[in-house]
């Protein structure tokens, strides 16, 4: 079975286009979107209208295909809108939303996770501690959440994040496969201490607890994304932790400039990073 993985396309069409046309041309099974899938531009209360103007539509094309579509949305893509982003998925047999389930196809078990560690910025909807002991980064903005009917403000974030499961017990509570060495986790957020989470100024802001989880339970695979220059900083797109393969191929800093996804051929485990201009 083969996979396209991409992750991070931030609403560009062109990307999600390229994408439709890659897998055709590369005859994938499947597509992967890791997170992070509406416009950031312009008001993202609006985000919705990108789901049934665009992706709706898009869907569909996937469904025609028998291609499977496996995506979940990510830290920037407003929580507000989750229910109607799954009923949109739900309209299509090929299409699914894997946040927080799990998906079995020809033994695989592929299992979702969108929540990301405490980031410096005033979005908060899929912000969490990631282990009890969380050091939080310095903050910009004044923390908000996205709320049926607008934003909420967080007057006391530190208090507030405190009353919810850190992702490493988010973690720990997901749905288990029946046999993980057929397992894949999509995880939004990269692990710490492979280098596959390195910001522009250098910091490393994976996740000590996904680090954890997947050193302890040696999945097949686990795919990320979230920090879209790390391959440009330190040099690796993927590693292996154990028998666990960890990809995270990046995305272009800058939206637009070109897109960047991963083949990989479950049946041999090579992998491809391919960047398109």
């Amino acid at each position: 079975m083969k996979i396209l993985y991409a992750t991070d396309i931030h609403g560009s069409e062109w990307k999600y286009e390229r994408i439709y046309k890659e897998a055709q041309l590369m005859n994938v099974d499947m597509v992967i979107n890791g997170g992070d899938m509406l416009p950031l531009k312009g008001n993202i209360l609006n985000q919705d209208k990108f789901i049934i103007n665009f992706l709706d539509e898009y869907f569909s094309n996937f469904n025609s295909e028998s291609i499977y579509y496996i995506t979940m949305l990510g830290n920037d893509d407003l929580q507000k809108f989750d229910d109607f982003f799954q009923s949109i998925c739900d309209k299509y047999d090929f299409i699914i939303n894997i946040n927080s389930r799990k998906f079995e196809i020809n033994n695989y078990e592929i299992i979702g996770m969108n929540l990301v560690p405490d980031l410096p910025f005033a979005l908060k909807d899929r912000a969490r501690k990631d282990t009890k002991e969380f050091e939080f980064p310095k903050q910009f903005g004044k923390p908000v959440v996205s709320r049926s009917n607008g934003w909420e403000k967080i007057d006391d974030w530190f208090s507030y994040v405190d009353t919810l499961p850190t992702i490493e017990e988010e973690m720990n509570n997901l749905v288990r496969p029946s046999a993980m060495e057929n397992a894949i986790y999509i995880i939004h957020t990269p692990p710490s201490n492979l280098f596959l989470d390195v910001c522009h100024d250098g910091r490393k802001v994976g996740s000590k607890a996904v680090y954890e989880f997947l050193k302890k339970n040696q999945p097949l695979l686990s795919f990320h994304g979230h920090i879209h220059e790390s391959f440009e900083v330190s040099g690796k797109w993927y590693t292996k932790l154990g028998r666990t393969l960890c990809v995270q191929p990046g995305q272009s800093q800058y939206h637009e400039k070109y897109l960047v996804y991963a083949l990989i051929d479950l049946e041999t485990m090579e992998i491809e990073r391919k960047i398109i201009v």
